[in-house]
C-alpha cells in the first residue's frame, strides 16, 4: 500500500515514523522546506514523553507524483478547497482519504473527493512541532501506544478497508475502530474546545488549564455548551477511553466539582500537550478557531442554547489573531472569571 501523511506537521511527524519503521511505504508531506529537507536527510526524531528516531521519504505538495492508495489527511481545515482539489490527480477510483483533521470536517472533505473515498478518524495523542525533523511527543507514552487513533467509516460499518487501515495506525499506536464516527468526532470536538481553544486563549499547556481553578471551572462550562448543542443536534457522544464525554453536562442547579474532577482525571496523560492554535498564535498565524469553538455557537443558533464560554475563546483568539499576538494569561484570565461570577 502507497501511503501519504498530507500535512507533515507535529502529528504527521510522529505518525510518519511509526509507520515508515514498521515497513510500510509512506511519504510525509509538507509545505515546509526546511522540515522536508531535515526528515530527508536525518530522519524524522521523537522525543518528549519518548526518544525515537526512522528514516522517512519527505516531499513538498509541488513534488507529489503517481497515486496514493491512503492519505491521512492532517492538514488544517482552512487549506481544504486548495488542498484537497489539489489531492485528487494523485487518487485512484479505490484510494481513502483519512481525515484526521480537528473539528468535524468529513462533509466537506467528502464534497471534494468524493464520500465513497472518505473514511474519518480522530487523533487521539498530543504533539508540538520543535524544530524541522523534530516532534514533541506531549502525551504520556503508555497512554500513546494504548490509544492513539479512532477510525470509522461513515455509515458506522466495519469493512475490510477499515480493518486494514487499523492494522497500519496500529503501528504509531492503539487504533480503534468506531461504530459512531458523529459521536467520537464530536466527543474529539469537546476536548479541543475545552482545553485546545481555552490554552490558546489563555496562553498555556492544557495542564495550565487544569492546574487554574477559573480555567478549570471554565473548560468544564466548555465542555457543558459543547455537549448541549451536539444533543440539540441529535449527537450521541461516543466513549473516548471508556470515559463517557455526555456525564459532563451539567444541570443548573448542580454542583460544578464532580465534573472538574473528571477532567482532571480525563487530562492527566496530556497536561504537556500544547495546542497548535497556540503555536499558530505564537507564528502570528490564522488558526483553525471558527473549526473549533466557532462550530458551537454556529450550530446554537436557532436552539435557545447560550454559549458564552465558547463565545468568549474565540473572541480571545480572534482578538490575537488581529493584533498578532500572544494573549496574555493573567488578563485573559479575568474575562473568565467574569463570566464564573454571572454564573
Amino acid at each position: 500500500m502507497r501511503i501519504a501523511i498530507l500535512g507533515a506537521g507535529s502529528l504527521g511527524t510522529v505518525a510518519g515514523a511509526y509507520i515508515a519503521a514498521g515497513g510500510q511505504e509512506v511519504e510525509l508531506i509538507d509545505v515546509y522546506q526546511a522540515h522536508v529537507d531535515a526528515l530527508n536527510q536525518s530522519g524524522a526524531k521523537i522525543v518528549g514523553t519518548t526518544d525515537f528516531q526512522a528514516k522517512v521519504k519527505a516531499v513538498t505538495p509541488d513534488n507529489m507524483s503517481d497515486v496514493y492508495d491512503l492519505v491521512l489527511l492532517l492538514t488544517k481545515q482552512l487549506h481544504n478547497d486548495s488542498v484537497l482539489r489539489d489531492l485528487l490527480p494523485f487518487l485512484h477510483d479505490q484510494s481513502v482519504v483519512l481525515s484526521l483533521q480537528n473539528g468535524i470536517p468529513e462533509e466537506k472533505v467528502a464534497s471534494i473527493v468524493g464520500r465513497e473515498r472518505v473514511i474519518a478518524g480522530s487523533v487521539e495523542f498530543g504533539a508540538t512541532f520543535m524544530e524541522p525533523g523534530v516532534s514533541k511527543l506531549t502525551t504520556e507514552y503508555r497512554h500513546f501506544k494504548k490509544y492513539a487513533f479512532q477510525i470509522g467509516e461513515l455509515d458506522g460499518s466495519t469493512t475490510q478497508r477499515l480493518q486494514q487501515i487499523q492494522a497500519i495506525l496500529n503501528l504509531v499506536g492503539g487504533t480503534h475502530i468506531s461504530d459512531n464516527l458523529v459521536g467520537t468526532k464530536w466527543s474529539k470536538l469537546l476536548i479541543n474546545n475545552a482545553f485546545s481553544g481555552l490554552s490558546a486563549a489563555l496562553n498555556t499547556t492544557f495542564g495550565g488549564v487544569l492546574d487554574h481553578e477559573i480555567s478549570l471551572i471554565s473548560a468544564a462550562h466548555i465542555a457543558d455548551e459543547t455537549i448541549k448543542v451536539g444533543h440539540a443536534n441529535g449527537v450521541q457522544f461516543a466513549a473516548m477511553n471508556g470515559f463517557d464525554p455526555a456525564s459532563l453536562e451539567l444541570n443548573r442547579e448542580e454542583d460544578i466539582s464532580p465534573s472538574t474532577q473528571k477532567l482532571l482525571q480525563l487530562m492527566k496523560a496530556s497536561r504537556l500537550l500544547k495546542a497548535s492554535m497556540l503555536q499558530d498564535l505564537e507564528k502570528k498565524r490564522k488558526t483553525e478557531i471558527d473549526c473549533i469553538n466557532g462550530v458551537i455557537p454556529r450550530l446554537a443558533a436557532g436552539k435557545d442554547i447560550l454559549t458564552p464560554y465558547n463565545d468568549l475563546v474565540v473572541q480571545l483568539v480572534k482578538q490575537a489573531e488581529e493584533t498578532q499576538s500572544v494573549p496574555e494569561f493573567e488578563v485573559n484570565i479575568q474575562r473568565f472569571a467574569e463570566l464564573n461570577r454571572r454564573g
